[in-house]
Order: C-alpha cells, then sequence, then structure tokens
C-alpha cells in the first residue's frame, strides 16, 4: 500500500468520521489506529500514514516520525509587513486583480502572500504533484482559521493535484499574469525546517526548458524563479537575478512584456 489513514492515538466518533471522508475522497484504505504508534503502523503496513487528527491533517511518509502539517509558515509574518515590499511582489509586478500560478506550491505561503496582495478579484492557483500533500494543503487551506487576517486569502487559493509543466501545457497563450516557479532546492537550507518531513517524498524536480518555455508563453507579465543563491538557474534560463544580500536565496524574473514585444 502507498499511503493509508488512520485516527489520532486515541479516537473519537469525530476523528474516525474524518478518516472516513479521507478515505473515501482519496481513495485509500482506512485503518483502525488500535493505539499503535505511527512508527508501527510504517513497519506493519510498509506505507505512507495520514492522520485524522483533531485540528489538521498530518501526514508521515514512511520512515518519518514527524509530520507534516499545513500551517501558513513565512505568510504569517510577510503579511503583517508592508507587503508591497515583499520581494515576491516587487520582483512580479502582481498588482490587484491579476491572476497568479504558483508552479511548486509546498506549504503556500508564496500563494498566501499573493492572494493577500491581489484581493478578492484576483486569481490564485497554486499546482502539486504530490497527491496526499496537496490534499493537505487544500483542506488546510480551506480550514485553518488561526489567523483571522489570512483567512479570506487563504480560501482563494485553487490547489491542484497535477505536475507544473502539465498545468502549464494546458492553459492558453497569455492567460495568466505571473507564473512563479520555486523548484525544491538542490542544496537544502537548514532554517527550512517546515519541508524536512517529506523532503524525500515531495516532487524534486527540477527546472527544464520545456517548463521555463511554457510559462512564458502563458504568462503576461512576468515568470518569477525563486533558487539557492548559488544556482545557476538564473543564466542558464534567462532570468535576470535579484541579488537579496545576507539570503541564502535569491528571486530571479522573465520580464513577458519586453519578451514578447515585437521587434
Amino acid at each position: 500500500m502507498k499511503s493509508v489513514v488512520t485516527t489520532a492515538y486515541r479516537p473519537t466518533d469525530g476523528s474516525r468520521k474524518k478518516a472516513e471522508e479521507v478515505s473515501s475522497e482519496l481513495a485509500i484504505p482506512f485503518i483502525e489506529r488500535n493505539k499503535r504508534s505511527v512508527e508501527k503502523l510504517h513497519e506493519v503496513l510498509g506505507s505512507d500514514v495520514l492522520v485524522a487528527a483533531k485540528e489538521r491533517l498530518e501526514f508521515y511518509p514512511l520512515g518519518i516520525s514527524e509530520p507534516f502539517f499545513f500551517h501558513p509558515n513565512s505568510s504569517a509574518f510577510r503579511t503583517k509587513r508592508l507587503i508591497a515590499n515583499d520581494p515576491l511582489i516587487e520582483v512580479s509586478g502582481l498588482q490587484a486583480g491579476d491572476s497568479f500560478v504558483d508552479c511548486t506550491l509546498g506549504m503556500a505561503s508564496d500563494s498566501i502572500v499573493a492572494s493577500q496582495w491581489i484581493g478578492e478579484e484576483g486569481i490564485v492557483v497554486g499546482c502539486e504533484a504530490h497527491e496526499t500533500i496537496a490534499y493537505v494543503i487544500k483542506k488546510g487551506l480551506a480550514l485553518y482559521d488561526k489567523m483571522p487576517h489570512l483567512i479570506d486569502a487563504m480560501r482563494r487559493i485553487q490547489v491542484i493535484h497535477t505536475k507544473a509543466v502539465d498545468y502549464l501545457t494546458s492553459q492558453p497563450d497569455d492567460s495568466v499574469d505571473v507564473v512563479y516557479m520555486d523548484p525544491m532546492f538542490t542544496e537544502e537550507i537548514v532554517e527550512a525546517s517546515n519541508f524536512v518531513p517529506i523532503r524525500a517524498t515531495a516532487n524534486t524536480s527540477q527546472l527544464t526548458d520545456a517548463w521555463v518555455e511554457q510559462a512564458i508563453r502563458i504568462a503576461r507579465k512576468s515568470v518569477v524563479l525563486k533558487a539557492h543563491f548559488r544556482s545557476t538557474d538564473f543564466e542558464k534560463f534567462g532570468f535576470q537575478r535579484r541579488i537579496r544580500p545576507n539570503t541564502k536565496f535569491h528571486y530571479g524574473v522573465i520580464n513577458c512584456q519586453q519578451q514578447k514585444a515585437p521587434e
């Protein structure tokens, strides 16, 4: 079995019902917990474990004892600052009412910032290639209520379980304003602890010519890349690197309006 869903260690009728709903929606087996640890379930079942806990979904990839779960992460403090000065907003040229495609949704922090900035008239789509991770994030965005100032922004994000290139290829020319890509760094950043439980499980696909070409094709304003400061992808794929002193990642941008302007 690839994945199963179970309840918290001491289940209630509510948590059992929640687990059964997850089982139905993801089409994965529901397994009674029977007071077994996640480690024991990994050993016995040989599968990833999704726990329907009281307030959140917790995902434990096989062999990992630390859970992955949704949390607004860095968007919590980024949206309390002047968002116009957020490096993603500055580099991308996003404006109120724009559309934004996040090719690598992850914890959805960047999508939340973008959604907060572009407002209720804007559109944010997030792509996540791993089905269970996509499900956990989608449910988290729909239900998380601990930060009232972000609720509307989170609810507006559309989570799609798909590979980024597949989604981009399916879209018409010049159909969105900004395409954003933040592939998992080939060099791990120690401080980026939220993704540790699923680092080996998440899609680690790196940029390709096809990915960038499709992004440019559908973007009206810009294509933005976030990568480790040592990454050569900026130069390799034609991004104008925006150096950020004393940070471990940089942003790069391709101005699609300039690139597509007639000679």
